[in-house]
């Protein structure tokens, strides 16, 4: 007798995911926590009503000042009401937090490790949460910068001291503005993939964003150079359309070049950070 003939059947196997299933799914995960919305929502609403608070504030006060603040109201007030400090603060304060519970939101909930099981190339996985983030939050600081922009100099344009975008200077504020929102999640993100804990990244990522800067000072060359290379002096720099300028003196200056290399320096170290680090730790 002859042995039946067995015929192995092809075996079915799934198709392997690509990088743009990766950023579909890390972009879901982003949407589905509730902080997200919450955070982006309420945050915006407060750094635009900060801002309209201060124009009308000068809008009804106009009246009243001197002829030495007219003289520099155009362009130095106006901008400052369109990005007061106090907003700034706000808006680094709030995508730090974003981004930091991107990553450590899952440390937190044991998630990371399902999601480096469905997908072990641990650095395509954090590369498409740092797009993903970054999309997110540059989108968020477009809206945020360009509506507070438009609102406080349509406010004092009833003083017929408002700025148009052509202003010299004004758009490069506007987007810096915009961008320093990505710049800080990106930030939260690389603080968070060392931390791994929700509540110390985001006591960290606070102190360098917000207070690291209080302990330098202008006096200094050196200390000038380490403050003028953190993300909320170079946005004060962009955004300060009348740096130097008016009679005002600067003891160690820096200029806007330097200040857009600062922010983007930050950002792709924030990002090599997040990538190298849970890459090689294990979770």
């Amino acid at each position: 007798m002859t042995a039946p003939t067995i015929t192995a059947r092809p075996t079915a196997t799934e198709p392997q995911a690509r990088f743009r299933d990766l950023l579909a799914a890390e972009w879901t995960k982003l949407w589905s926590l509730r902080s997200t919305y919450w955070t982006l929502l309420l945050s915006g609403l407060v750094i635009i009503g900060l801002n309209v608070n201060a124009a009308v504030a000068d809008y009804r006060n106009w009246p009243h000042y001197n002829a030495d603040i007219r003289a520099i109201f155009v362009p130095i007030w106006a901008m400052r009401d369109a990005f007061p400090q106090g907003a700034g603060l706000v808006l680094m304060l709030a995508a730090g937090s974003v981004g930091a519970i991107t990553l450590t939101g899952e440390y937190g909930t044991g998630l990371i490790r399902t999601s480096f099981a469905a997908m072990p190339a641990r650095r395509s996985l954090v590369a498409a949460k740092l797009i993903d983030v970054t999309v997110v939050m540059l989108g968020y600081g477009t809206v945020v910068a360009g509506v507070s922009f438009w609102a406080t100099q349509a406010i004092l344009s009833g003083r017929h001291v408002g700025l148009s975008i052509g202003y010299p200077g004004a758009f490069p504020a506007v987007a810096a503005s915009a961008v320093l929102a990505p710049v800080c999640a990106l930030i939260g993100m690389g603080i968070g993939a060392i931390v791994r804990h929700s509540a110390a990244t985001m006591v960290i990522t606070a102190a360098v964003l917000l207070l690291l800067p209080l302990f330098f000072t202008d006096h200094y060359r050196w200390t000038a150079d380490i403050k003028h290379a953190l993300p909320a002096s170079a946005w004060g720099r962009l955004t300060d359309i009348g740096y130097g300028r008016f009679g005002f003196t600067v003891r160690h200056p820096t200029t806007t070049t330097e200040a857009w290399i600062a922010l983007a320096l930050w950002a792709l170290t924030a990002a090599a950070v997040a990538v190298t680090v849970v890459h090689r730790r294990d979770v």
